[in-house]
């Protein structure tokens, strides 16, 4: 890989992490221990919260470290995936990382990997320029989320952490994690570590006897939090503000409830249930479960208001059970085939509806007087909604 040994720009960087030899899932640990032993073995000197679950993790995530941010302390935050850019994915307190800084950890970390035959995943990358980063950095906390499951993720190669946090758990990603959700449970207990508390909103036995086997204090979380202050709107940030609180006082007792009232005003975590306009809602849920939160909220915030949906959808996720929840007699339907090689085209998309649909071209050809909700997966947002929109 010759093009390692000069200096990459933000266009060589993208083709290198998307390329077919990195653009892959294969879990496990045993390539970002190399490389990052290779690299001093940055992670041991960094303070972890680290955060998996099927949905709301992220969420999670945002809350936190808007709440340490707020109280002073230097905060890492490292999230997946990304909508416009994969510099999103790694912040420190609030900010992405540059391009120049991107470019050069990735490079450095390639490089690395490449002169020593370890064949790192784009994940496995990501991950490694994250923990260097920090490190050199002098991150005080590292907000952590993983990537896929947890036992064998790559956010998984740390030693300890300050705490575990598993969000809710539902089918997905079955054919690596397990086909029932006590499979995928004992998958997410993985992040627990020996002595380090572990939080939850449900009481799976996998969780619990990981727990019991690492000798960590197991909090079952209960649901009762006030959201009226937080800006994260949708029925599901009841629980991920309620397990993100419980972490926070448990760990960092200093942090005034003034503080943490403040900071949830100020939470960003964009296309999640994101009122964008008065008649636009982006949000990102990509599996049953979610959509089934999103179809909550909608209820809930907009029970008499007629609806649009933009729709699209991966191939490896359950998007008839997902219309079959979100769509309703007299909605709007169109229809999105986005650039990813596993995305449904229309066609198929069409054939598991039971409702009339169209194909979307613009959100300006969409009937004014509906609200309208873009949905269905992370990878088709960029693709449709402004950057200006979501991130600003």
């Amino acid at each position: 890989m010759s093009k390692l040994c000069t200096d990459m720009n933000y266009d060589d960087t993208l083709k290198l992490l998307t390329s077919k030899g990195k653009f892959y899932i294969n879990l496990g640990l045993e390539r970002i221990s190399k490389v990052l032993e290779l690299l001093g073995s940055p992670q041991d000197g960094l303070k972890c919260i680290h955060v998996a679950g099927t949905n709301g993790k992220g969420s999670v995530c945002a809350i936190i470290s808007a709440i340490l941010e707020n109280a002073g302390i230097k905060t890492g935050l490292y999230t997946s995936p990304h909508i416009f850019k994969y510099n999103e994915r790694i912040k420190i307190n609030g900010k992405d990382i540059s391009d120049e800084d991107f470019c050069k950890y990735t490079e450095k970390i390639c490089k690395i990997a490449d002169e020593n035959e370890i064949h790192l995943t784009e994940f496995e990358i990501l991950t490694a320029v994250m923990f260097k980063y920090f490190f050199d950095n002098n991150v005080e906390v590292v907000v952590l989320e993983t990537g896929l499951g947890g036992r064998f993720d790559a956010t998984n190669v740390i030693k300890s952490n300050l705490c575990a946090i598993i969000t809710h758990i539902d089918l997905d990603h079955t054919e690596r994690l397990g086909k029932t959700k006590g499979e995928i449970a004992f998958e997410k207990a993985g992040i627990i570590k020996p002595d380090c508390p572990i939080f939850t909103s449900e009481g799976y036995e996998e969780i619990k006897d990981k727990a019991d086997e690492c000798n960590s204090l197991f909090s079952l979380v209960p649901l009762f939090e006030n959201t009226e202050n937080l800006s994260l709107k949708g029925t599901c940030q009841t629980e991920n503000l309620s397990l993100a609180l419980a972490a926070v006082r448990f760990l960092f007792p200093q942090i005034s409830e003034d503080l943490i009232q403040s900071a949830l005003k100020k939470v960003k975590h964009p296309c999640r249930f994101q009122i964008c306009r008065n008649d636009l809602i982006v949000d990102a849920s990509h599996n049953p479960n979610g959509i089934l939160a999103l179809k909550e909220s909608l209820d809930l915030y907009y029970p008499n208001k007629k609806r649009c949906f933009v729709f699209g959808c991966l191939r490896n996720k359950d998007y008839t059970q997902m219309m079959k929840i979100l769509f309703s007699k007299g909605d709007e339907i169109y229809f999105y085939h986005f650039a990813n090689p596993n995305s449904c085209t229309v066609d198929e998309l069409r054939s598991a509806c039971k409702f009339p649909s169209k194909i979307f071209k613009s959100l300006d050809e969409l009937d004014k007087d509906r609200l309208k909700i873009v949905c269905g997966s992370f990878y088709m947002l960029n693709e449709i909604i402004p950057q200006s929109l979501v991130l600003s």
